[in-house]
């Protein structure tokens, strides 16, 4: 079976295209959830201004 270098070369780019889409679609999914996590504590603290703001270490 022989291939010719054109040919890999576009397989390579395709396959290195592929991989950075992905690693781009999991740094957004990182920073939305990033971004929620955000805002729902936000609105955790709106709703109970002290809430963790002590903790209790005695056990």
């Amino acid at each position: 079976m022989e291939m010719n270098i054109a040919a890999m070369s576009v397989d390579m780019h395709l396959a290195q295209a592929q991989q950075d889409f992905s690693i781009a679609a999991l740094k957004l999914a990182m920073e939305t959830d990033t971004e929620m996590a955000e805002e729902t504590l936000q609105i955790v603290e709106n709703l109970h201004p002290t809430l963790g703001h002590n903790v209790d270490v005695l056990a």
